[in-house]
């Protein structure tokens, strides 16, 4: 009787073990571009993935359009009371100082009146106001931006929620990090990113974890991206590190109770 006792004190535990250990989420399921070594040449690594700014311009898109010259008196025909009346530097105010791309695809600006800005990118919209403001002020500079350029993140991420970036343009990791990196049950290894396009939508599957990542026409993001981490299969009973203190307790209360039967 004490022999089987014993063997069974040895089985409940190793059982116990092998379920804790293998509910553990591993390194290799959270660690980003794993092979990275692999492409490793001179003490460097390479990818080529140029910038994309090839960006083109939707109906409802907000740009913001500023017309400068040296002489302030002589810009006057292009500001409306309305959008100088919003001084404050918040989203609101950049909201309210733009204009919107209407379903036809012209943004209305003064004096120079309807321009045809859908289908073009944001640089030569900016050409194209600055061809129609040249006929009126030969020393005048415009500049234009996209208002617009948000990304959603949801899922398994640490602060899910649309964020606005103020820049020409964002990668995949940057937009991660500013909703506080992924979680430890992200499945890393299968990211999925929803693009609008004029045709409808393009969905992209990425693996974090490889380096080829760096080369996808989805690593740079575009304006109205929506970036979904869906969460491991073992997310109801995993742990995010080796449970110890578990272990030991649950070691504890089975021995009492086999010492209890014994």
């Amino acid at each position: 009787m004490k022999l089987r006792l014993n063997k069974l004190n040895q089985v409940v535990l190793l059982f116990l073990v092998i379920i804790l250990a293998s509910s553990c989420v591993s390194l290799k399921r959270v660690k980003y571009l794993q092979d990275v070594a692999e492409y490793q040449k001179d003490g460097k690594t390479e990818f080529a993935n140029e910038i994309s700014n090839d960006y083109k311009v939707q109906p409802g898109d907000n740009l913001y359009v500023d017309v400068t010259n040296l002489d302030s008196k002589n810009l006057n025909p292009f500001e409306s009371n309305q959008r100088t009346s919003y001084t404050a530097n918040t989203e609101m105010s950049v909201y309210l100082n733009s204009y919107m791309v209407s379903d036809s695809g012209y943004i209305n600006f003064p004096v120079v009146g309807k321009i045809m800005v859908t289908g073009l990118t944001v640089s030569e919209v900016k050409n194209k106001f600055q061809s129609a403001v040249n006929d009126y002020f030969q020393m005048a500079t415009v500049t234009v931006k996209l208002v617009n350029f948000k990304v959603s993140l949801l899922g398994e991420v640490t602060r899910p929620g649309t964020y606005f970036v103020y820049q020409e343009n964002i990668n995949l990791f940057q937009a991660i990090s500013m909703a506080g990196d992924l979680s430890p049950y992200a499945k890393r290894s299968k990211v999925t990113i929803i693009r609008k396009t004029a045709a409808g939508s393009t969905v992209y599957h990425v693996n974090l974890l490889k380096s080829d990542i760096l080369q996808s026409p989805a690593y740079y993001l575009q304006p109205e991206d929506i970036v979904y981490v869906e969460p491991l299969k073992s997310k109801n009973y995993a742990f995010t590190a080796f449970p110890y203190s578990v272990i030991f307790s649950t070691i504890t209360t089975t021995l009492l109770i086999l010492n209890y039967i014994k």
